[in-house]
């Protein structure tokens, strides 16, 4: 590689009708085992650079020049990310930006990428936008001209999907489910025909709870609890979701970060049949104006059409239905 001269004039830009000064970068360098290399430079835009989800080992070269060669790099914890520049001797400086003040860092960044600076964009593990609020700073960067360019790499949905042993032909990411039951029972309930593998996010403290809920809501299906993916201590289980809740109700070990892989629904399962299984489950823990109004939006079917169907039921002698 070429390398390059650090630039030393001092770049000044508007800012709410002030002027501010930009430091010169002392180093546009990384290291790879202890030999420094040059970071190629890059034209002014915005970066949307994957890091590791747990093994720092995890980054290409493109990333760690991409980092080296920006003017600024736009985290979610800057703690996290120092400790991956600081592993590769990256001096790139760091800045806070996630949802809890995107809305007034943002326009420093639009400001930044609007005086022809390199912006990367990072979250604290894996390819940014993925339960983060980026996707807004990359429609306004869009919208005002500037270029945006995605530098793939490590993603803990694809890292959980390929070693699930699950179907992955369709796969619908739901990210994190409700905190309260009430509300995450509902959305299981939603999800429960959506024809493709489901991956979810959880932490630690309530992966017992999701996972009796997934059980009581999805029935016996096929699933994965990946633990720690990367990471020294990486587990993954591979159960039906009823064995997975049991586990995970005793004393297994929760701490970490969890992605769970849920297999589709069958598909030689009768519709009939899945309705009546879908009201029963519904039935058993809300009313049945509730239990109605959940299984009509999970199934696309009418609310009159569930509503007779529960009737039926109940006429047939079915206690749950007939609550």
């Amino acid at each position: 590689m070429t390398r390059i001269v650090p630039v030393t004039k001092v770049a000044v830009m508007a800012k709410n009708d002030k002027t501010f000064q930009r430091a010169p970068r002392p180093s546009r360098t990384f290291a790879i085992d202890g030999t420094m290399v040059a970071a190629p430079p890059i034209a002014g835009g915005l970066y949307l650079v994957a890091t590791p989800i747990g093994n720092l080992g995890d980054i290409s070269l493109r990333a760690l020049g991409v980092l080296a060669a920006a003017d600024v790099i736009a985290c979610e914890d800057t703690r996290v990310t120092h400790r991956l520049t600081e592993h590769y001797g990256i001096a790139t400086p760091l800045t806070p930006y996630h949802e809890h003040n995107a809305a007034s860092a943002r326009p420093h960044l639009l400001a930044r990428l609007a005086a022809g600076d390199g912006v990367a964009l990072v979250s604290d593990a894996g390819t940014p936008l993925i339960s983060d609020p980026g996707y807004k700073l990359v429609r306004e960067a869009r919208e005002a001209g500037h270029a945006v360019t995605a530098v793939p790499g490590a993603s803990s949905v694809l890292t959980a999907l390929s070693v699930a042993a699950l179907p992955t032909d369709r796969f619908f990411f739901e990210g994190f489910l409700p905190a309260k039951d009430v509300a995450r029972q509902k959305r299981i309930a939603e999800l429960a025909r959506v024809p493709a593998t489901l991956v979810l996010f959880e932490t630690g403290p309530r992966i017992g709870a999701a996972l009796a809920d997934l059980a009581q809501g999805l029935g016996s299906r096929q699933a994965a609890v990946c633990r720690e993916l990367t990471k020294l201590h990486e587990e993954v289980r591979r159960e039906s979701l009823e064995a997975l809740a049991r586990h995970y109700a005793g004393d297994a070990e929760t701490r970490g970060e969890f992605v769970i892989i849920v297999a589709p629904p069958a598909d030689d399962a009768a519709p009939a049949d899945d309705l009546d299984d879908l009201l029963r489950r519904a039935l058993s823990r809300v009313s049945v104006k509730d239990a109605v109004g959940e299984v009509a939006v999970a199934t696309g079917l009418s609310r009159r059409d569930v509503y007779q169907r529960a009737l039926e039921l109940a006429k047939d002698g079915d206690d749950d239905a007939a609550r």
